[in-house]
């Protein structure tokens, strides 16, 4: 009965025969090779040599996590014609599904699939090669809260040096360190032999990487240096080398998880000769990326940037708008930098700047207020700790507004012993100290302030010593609480929300109404009265011992009008370098 087709299940037994059906074979073909196991593939094939090569260089084209191939119809006479579905899942919920059949003759072992490339797919032929490619989209830029660009995407260039290429390699890093230095001075021959030898063997070592505008300038007397590559790569960077760069950094790689959601891929087949693309089978386009619209402030943080690059120890800056919690600038100098983003997560003693939670606590209790008499001796004892105020001024009898303006330690630490327990960590988690943030772009810590059981303790933690710590961040968000009167909850990215694990009960009106004129004293009469010419500041000065307690990082807590910030200046033994660079900022500030 010529042309009569027998249909047989995926898994079914030839009739005719006692041995391993078509449908047999082309399901363990099948299974073998979408599990990886591309030997036991190709033994199942009549050409095992040739078909060896070719699954292994597609299955590793492909890279996939996971296959699966689900057996059609079988139909069987002379030869026999398989079809069969297959699925490449390559994660990240990417798949790629389609149909295929294959051809199976049988021989004097049994059926064997006649092996062809277009097992793999239909449209791959001979010479060819699946692969799977990204499409990434172009980052978007990131914008300020005017629309100024602050960030946008240029070609950046990476120099390497592979040393199993170089032959020469110190000769090679001289050479290279002689050209670079011109645009990266701190680039060395030893630090490129430092660098080379700590990259894993048969890795290049990544040297440096530079803006196209500073490879062309070396590129003449780098190009033709033996075992150095220039892989390019379109990133985000600042206009201005050095701007912003702890805050925006954590904007870019915002940006960068826009251009990984948003990337794009395809299959193709290439020519294996000359990688060149045949034929694009699959096809997911790139999604633009929109641009970033951050609350940052480019008129603010270039402001907060001047006030800060002049000084020479470590000094940084947080400015927020009170009324939103925006956060306007994160501004940090050089020594600062090279501490990492500390302006938002650094954990420093805040010294007197905590007397606004300690004021706060004894407010709110209601056992004093802002003209009570208080005790400002020029030292004082607490179960034999001497606390003294700098310089051990002696004030005598003075209203409490006085001893704030003056900052008067022996007052403070006796009103911190005065509260109840838990009363000082209560006000300064009001003041938005140890609320933790999820906040789009940066990583926070705003610090802590936690109970004491001890006088001496309690004491300490009063003028902000002891146990208490604090970033720039967490101070400058302490500051915009008591001009908004409530806890500010920050945001760096418009549109998003941040995540916050407590919304602290505000401070009472009455608490405000004598805090605030309190801390306006402090700059007309007090200890930051350089700021007197800065339009109407609030705010309290702060140095706060470190270490040994032989040195002291220097404060200044403010705001004006609906602009807070905090500037730290680290080891500055007093607080006038914080309150110079405070003016500096507000001089320049809108």
């Amino acid at each position: 009965m010529a042309g009569l087709l027998l249909l047989l299940p995926t898994a079914g037994c030839g009739v005719f025969d006692s041995g391993p059906s078509a449908g047999d074979v082309a399901s363990a073909f099948l299974r073998a090779y979408t599990a990886g196991d591309v030997a036991g593939a190709a033994a199942r094939t009549n050409a095992p040599d040739q078909a060896r090569p070719v699954l292994e260089a597609n299955r590793k084209g492909l890279a996939p996590k996971a296959a699966t191939a689900k057996l059609g119809k079988v139909e069987e006479a002379d030869t026999a014609t398989a079809n069969y579905d297959l699925t490449w899942d390559f994660g990240d919920g990417r798949s790629w599904s389609y149909p295929a059949s294959m051809q199976l003759v049988e021989d004097d072992q049994g059926w064997k699939v006649r092996w062809a490339p277009s097992v793999i797919h239909p449209d791959l032929g001979t010479q060819q090669t699946l692969a799977v490619q990204e499409q990434r989209p172009d980052p978007g830029p990131v914008l300020d809260r005017d629309g100024v660009q602050l960030m946008g995407p240029e070609q950046l260039v990476t120099v390497s040096l592979n040393p199993q290429e170089a032959g020469d390699v110190p000769g090679v890093a001289g050479r290279l360190a002689a050209a670079l230095s011109s645009v990266e001075p701190a680039i060395t021959q030893q630090s490129i032999m430092d660098g080379v030898a700590k990259t894993p063997a048969g890795q290049p070592y990544a040297v440096v990487t530079l803006r196209q505008a500073d490879y062309e300038r070396v590129r003449s007397a780098v190009y033709d240096l033996p075992g150095v590559r220039f892989p390019a790569q379109e990133k985000l960077v600042t206009a201005e080398r050095g701007y912003g760069s702890q805050v925006l950094g954590g904007l870019a790689r915002t940006v960068d998880d826009q251009i990984q959601a948003g990337t794009g891929w395809r299959v193709v087949t290439r020519n294996d000769f000359n990688g060149a693309v045949v034929r694009t089978l699959h096809d997911v386009p790139a999604r633009p990326v929109p641009a970033v619209h951050s609350t940052l402030s480019d008129r603010v943080q270039r402001a907060a940037e001047g006030a800060v690059d002049p000084v020479p120890q470590a000094a940084m800056m947080v400015a927020l708008r009170p009324s939103s919690g925006e956060v306007l600038a994160v501004a940090q100098n050089a020594p600062a930098d090279a501490q990492g983003a500390v302006a938002l997560t650094g954990q420093y003693p805040p010294g007197s700047t905590f007397k606004i939670a300690t004021a706060s606590a004894a407010l709110e209790s209601g056992g004093v207020g802002i003209d009570t008499p208080v005790q400002c001796p020029a030292k004082k004892p607490f179960d034999g700790r001497v606390i003294p105020n700098d310089k051990e001024f002696d004030l005598g009898t003075v209203p409490l507004r006085t001893a704030f303006a003056k900052s008067c330690n022996t007052t403070f630490a006796q009103l911190s012993v005065d509260q109840r327990k838990g009363a000082l960590t209560d006000a300064a988690k009001r003041l938005g100290v140890g609320v933790d943030f999820e906040m789009t772009g940066a990583t926070t810590i705003t610090g802590a302030a936690p109970e004491a059981e001890a006088t001496v303790q309690r004491a300490e933690n009063g003028i902000g010593q002891g146990k208490v710590l604090a970033s720039p961040f967490g101070m400058a968000l302490a500051a915009a609480t008591v001009a908004n009167g409530s806890m500010p909850v920050p945001t760096l990215v418009q549109g998003t929300q941040t995540k916050v694990d407590a919304m602290p009960q505000p401070l009472s009106q009455r608490t405000l109404d004598q805090l605030r004129p309190m801390m306006r004293e402090v700059v007309t009469s007090g200890t930051a009265t350089a700021l007197g010419g800065s339009g109407e500041v609030l705010g309290k000065t702060g140095t706060a011992q470190f270490g040994d307690g032989t040195h002291s990082h220097g404060w200044f807590v403010g705001y004006r009008g609906d602009l807070a910030f905090a500037v730290l200046v680290t080891d500055a033994g007093a607080s006038g370098p914080a309150v110079e660079a405070a003016k500096r900022f507000l001089s320049a500030a809108p």
